[in-house]
């Protein structure tokens, strides 16, 4: 069967790799590390962004998220007086905000109170959500059952609950959850729905969405359980005072969003006395986790790709030495005719051959790795077509560039001497 001379070329340079098996075996590990780390190395990072990104678009691009914080100067000693803890966000302040800004479509207030939950000889502690129906169509939940809050039991104040996911199978069991009375805290609530409950926690930004909690008409959760509650702090229990925990706020265009925020946070520094709030946007975080991905992408990119200096490094040294021991070959082949070209590319198809071979295996190996660190860690690991291409085209270049110096030495041998040595 005839070839080109291009074929003719390649499976000479593959026939003298298989000459040395062990060798040719060893030289391509450096390429085989450094392509499957440089892989599992972006899929990490790649999977811990999104993760983060997912949870930050949950909330949408259009919302500011103002939580009520106690304050670290909060008169410690005054407050060792009278404990009493007074601080946070107001219902005036929610109405304010609807008053104030033009861009503000409409605002939720949420009032989080713990309280223990009981369903005949079942107990649990629940965290009691109180809010309007409009958070369900800011902070989006999916469904399991039933509905959510409505307008009318906001109007008629139905002592009625929405239960998360986990809240539900705990309290009710394999009851019909529907319909069912929970007692919490002495007051009867019948759930109406079950929603899938997802924790939202993303450096400054949180949502009151957690394993076990109960959705209520916050008129009714102010009217059941009033404003203070007690905490246990250092062996004693203080009074605290907190109107609202959060309003989350709508805007009407994304654009608007951050200039609407700064605006809220002038607002509440005039009628707030202390640094009692905080304020996060979620588009601000969308822009600053993409802007911590690539510059990830980049370091992790960059540290694995030593490992592919490294194997290009091994490949001109076998290369080097591969050199020396064909002298007497490469002599006779320049006797025989063949040019400078001619040598520079039997050696140069050699170490592609070595490192695409290389990058091929380390690609494999590369994907193996994120499935485990899957499955064994339940991290999340995402793996692009982009991060597989890339390693492949520099393990390619690599073989190139590392392989071109001894492809020119040999070529530049005197044919005389290269036939006279032993």
């Amino acid at each position: 069967m005839r070839y080109s001379k291009a074929v003719r070329n390649i499976l000479l340079g593959m026939d003298n790799l298989r000459l040395h098996k062990l060798r040719s075996l060893l030289t391509m590990m450096g390429i085989v590390f450094g392509v499957g780390s440089v892989i599992a190395m972006l899929s990490v990072g790649e999977g811990a962004s999104r993760e983060a990104l997912d949870q930050i678009k949950k909330l949408g691009s259009n919302i500011i998220i103002i939580t009520s914080v106690k304050p670290s100067d909060d008169n410690a000693n005054d407050m060792r007086r009278t404990r009493m803890s007074i601080y946070g966000l107001l219902y005036h302040d929610a109405k304010r905000l609807r008053e104030t800004f033009d861009t503000v479509i409409r605002t939720v207030p949420v009032k989080l109170i713990r309280k223990d939950a009981r369903v005949n000889v079942r107990h649990l502690e629940v965290r009691l959500v109180g809010t309007t129906p409009d958070w369900f169509s800011l902070v989006r939940r999916p469904l399991v059952a039933g509905r959510v809050l409505s307008e009318q039991d906001m109007k008629k104040r139905k002592a009625v609950a929405v239960l998360t996911e986990h809240g539900a199978r705990k309290l009710l069991a394999v009851e019909s959850s529907l319909g069912k009375p929970v007692r919490i805290a002495g007051d009867y609530f019948e759930v109406v729905g079950i929603i899938r409950n997802e924790n939202i926690q993303s450096g400054s930004l949180s949502t009151p969405d957690q394993d076990a909690d109960a959705y209520v008409p916050i008129n009714v959760a102010r009217e059941r359980f009033g404003d203070m509650f007690v905490k246990r702090t250092s062996g004693s229990y203080v009074r605290e005072l907190v109107e609202l925990h959060q309003i989350i706020a709508e805007v009407d265009a994304s654009e608007n969003v951050e200039k609407t925020a700064d605006g809220i946070a002038e607002m509440l520094k005039r009628s707030h006395m202390h640094d009692d709030y905080r304020i996060s946007v979620p588009l601000a975080l969308l822009r600053e986790v993409e802007r911590t991905k690539r510059t990830f992408n980049i370091v992790l990119g960059s540290i694995a790709c030593i490992s592919l200096l490294v194997g290009g490094i091994g490949i001109m040294n076998i290369m080097l030495a591969s050199v020396t021991e064909r002298t007497k070959e490469i002599g006779i082949r320049r006797a025989i005719g063949a040019r400078q070209k001619q040598i520079v590319g039997q050696f140069l198809i050699e170490t592609i051959v070595l490192s695409t071979a290389g990058g091929l295996i380390g690609i494999c190996l590369g994907l193996l790795i994120p499935w485990l660190i899957t499955f064994f860690a339940g991290m999340p690991t995402v793996v692009t077509a982009w991060s597989i291409v890339l390693s492949l085209v520099i393990s390619v270049g690599v073989g190139i560039v590392f392989g071109i110096y001894p492809a020119f030495r040999a070529a530049q041998m005197d044919p005389i001497i290269a036939l006279r040595h032993e």
